[in-house]
């Protein structure tokens, strides 16, 4: 659990808003920001592997190969 502190003022303005459940908003906006710190990390680890890999390796070419040893 986490509180939030805004001033006086900006509490005034979301008071002219009583329809806003503020709670859920910020919490969903956390959320949010959370998926996107977490895909932007899992980008930078495909990032760091595409990186270490042979750039002519073919997928496809490799999976025929095995496909042409088991046979």
């Amino acid at each position: 659990m986490i509180s939030v502190r805004v001033d006086e003022g900006l509490k005034e303005k979301m008071g002219r808003y009583p329809q806003i459940n503020w709670s859920e908003y910020i919490r969903e906006n956390v959320e949010r920001r959370v998926r996107e710190e977490e895909m932007r990390e899992a980008s930078e680890v495909m990032d760091g592997l595409s990186r270490k890999t042979d750039p002519h390796w073919s997928g496809a070419r490799e999976i025929r190969r095995w496909r042409s040893r088991d046979e």
